[in-house]
């Protein structure tokens, strides 16, 4: 049962002060085209066929961090482009258990089809099971149907800001354990499971997250890897989990993305959730993702 005195309806006035925010940033060496009023932005004038200046790079770099994700139309790169690119943010991660393209274990390969269909239709934050989780992915699409398979990004910050007085104050200097066992560990072998267990050992992260740039408060749960806030009875970490999941939910703190052949998107992972919808079966649908490697959130 939804408790009606946690539903906001009526304007998102604190989105407004934002949007000013956002419209008063300057760029010189890149043209911008918001998607909503605090999360997305298509960036122009960019090719990521060649190698990009310091300059134009901390331009891309500040609306990265002001928009949460960014999007570049018309980019036939490579996979080494595209490393060389993500690379300019940090150094790369490798996923342990999602399929890595030929010779190429830091770029991780979604092809979906009629055999093998979507299943990343679920708000989430990639890897939140690591210890230093990514603070970023770079996604190329190489290959989409001509309807359908749009991403979805979600403002976790505005998220935050959304929430009642009350609920800010119940959730501070909260931690919630994320795991990767109810997900990826369904398709191992228990040899597997508890080999990768030692590996990659549940951790414990802020439910309440402060981004290590901008110093931004944003919801830091999800639906796939978050298992339970630390010190909390079940029903309680349980009613409390499905409240603080269900803001990624809401559309005023989202923005969708139309994929084309060679669009890329970058997002933040610390600030930002995303769900990739799943209604393009039985069609065809490849993208390429690499991951960079952030810090341990506080």
């Amino acid at each position: 049962m939804i408790d009606i005195a946690e539903l906001r309806p009526g304007p998102c006035k604190f989105l407004d002060v934002r949007r000013a925010e956002l419209a008063a940033l300057p760029f010189e060496r890149i043209s911008l085209r918001a998607l909503s009023p605090t999360i997305g932005a298509e960036i122009g004038g960019v090719d990521l066929t060649q190698p990009i200046d310091d300059a134009t790079f901390a331009e891309v770099e500040r609306a990265f961090l002001a928009h949460k994700v960014v999007f570049f139309r018309g980019q036939p790169i490579s996979a080494q482009q595209q490393l060389a690119f993500a690379q300019r943010f940090g150094a790369l991660d490798e996923h342990p258990f999602l399929p890595a393209k030929d010779g190429r274990p830091d770029v991780v390969r979604f092809e979906k089809s009629e055999v093998t269909a979507g299943v990343e239709n679920i708000w989430h934050s990639d890897v939140s099971w690591r210890e230093l989780p990514p603070l970023g992915s770079m996604l190329h699409a190489i290959d989409v149907p001509e309807v359908g398979g749009d991403t979805l990004w979600a403002d976790m910050e505005a998220a935050y800001e959304g929430l009642s007085d009350e609920v800010r104050e119940r959730i501070e200097g909260l931690e919630a354990v994320h795991d990767f066992a109810n997900t990826f560990g369904r398709a191992l072998s228990p040899e597997k499971l508890a080999e990768n267990r030692r590996r990659f050992p549940p951790v414990a992260h802020p439910v309440v997250r402060t981004h290590p740039v901008t110093g931004r408060r944003s919801i830091y749960v999800n639906a796939i890897f978050t298992s339970h806030i630390v010190g909390l009875e079940p029903e309680q970490s349980d009613a409390l989990l499905r409240l603080l999941c269900a803001q990624a939910h809401v559309p005023e703190y989202q923005c969708r993305f139309r994929w084309e052949g060679d669009s890329v998107a970058l997002w933040d992972n610390r600030s930002a959730q995303h769900y990739a919808a799943s209604d393009y079966w039985p069609r065809r649908r490849v993208m390429e993702r690499v991951a960079i490697i952030g810090d341990r959130p506080f």
